[in-house]
């Protein structure tokens, strides 16, 4: 799913809000802490949505 970074939280979360409206609470990928790729307020990204807890997520992706 597609999303916006609307504020970055204490321990990499940041919330984001999706293509379709919700407000979640997602984490950086292991690649991106990995190859240091930062984040700020208004960044386009893609993110992958847990089956289990639709509320929270990962950040894959960086537009």
């Amino acid at each position: 799913m597609k999303g916006e970074v609307m504020e970055l939280l204490p321990g990499a979360n940041f919330l984001v809000t999706l293509e379709n409206g919700q407000k979640i609470l997602a984490h950086l990928s292991g690649r991106m802490r990995i190859n240091r790729i930062l984040l700020i307020v208004g960044d386009k990204i893609r993110v992958e949505v847990s089956p289990y807890d639709l509320s929270k997520g990962r950040i894959v992706y960086r537009y």
